[in-house]
């Protein structure tokens, strides 16, 4: 098993992802909600909110995982409670999270071009500590592998029709972001990457 977790961790490091992020994802693949692709440009991250409303357990996996399956939808990835980073979609094949949608820039098609972070969060409840830290890490990842423009919420990018991430302090986000040198933001809201190496 040590032997296992050494090449993964290989492989992972000369990938460029860091060995305590690269641990943190589980692999969770599903077969649904996403079109395979062999090469994209990917700019634009995007946050969200999910929890399954139906039945008990609201922050449970599995629901929460069905209940994309019956919407025929998915994200990249998606962050529990206790700052668990699942992958459900291969980061170069097209995830179907976005929806009719649009960055502040006016260019529009963002399932193309974005990966999709999903939360596990309520619109009562507040994302954990964990989940700040684990959304922040893994965002901070993304945007060393890609040249990432913009770091947008669901909301920002469909107003009207989308309200999330809920209860989620953007503010944090964008400030944890800027200390790794990475500035999103700005007076127009647009969440643009300003940082002159991307």
């Amino acid at each position: 098993m040590k032997g296992i977790l050494l090449i993964i961790n290989l492989f992972l490091w000369i990938s460029g992802i860091s060995e305590v992020t690269a641990t943190d994802i589980v692999f969770n693949p599903v077969d649904f909600g996403h079109r395979k692709t062999t090469s994209r440009t990917i700019d634009v991250v995007v946050i969200h909110s999910t929890y399954n409303p139906r039945e008990d357990g609201k922050y449970n996996k599995e629901k929460i995982i069905s209940q994309f399956r019956r919407y025929g939808v998915a994200a990249h990835y998606l962050i529990d409670r206790t700052g668990n980073i699942y992958q459900l979609v291969a980061e170069q094949h097209v995830a179907y999270h976005a929806g009719k949608s649009r960055l502040p820039d006016g260019s529009s098609n963002l399932n193309s071009r974005s990966i999709g972070i999903e939360l596990m969060n309520d619109t009562i409840d507040k994302p954990t500590d964990k989940q700040y830290e684990a959304l922040i890490n893994l965002t901070e990842v993304l945007c060393k592998r890609y040249p990432v423009k913009f770091v947008v919420r669901h909301s920002d990018i469909a107003p009207g029709r989308k309200t999330d991430p809920w209860n989620t302090d953007w503010d944090l986000v964008l400030k944890k972001l800027a200390e790794r040198n990475l500035e999103f933001g700005g007076e127009d809201k647009s969440h643009a990457n300003t940082n002159n190496e991307k």
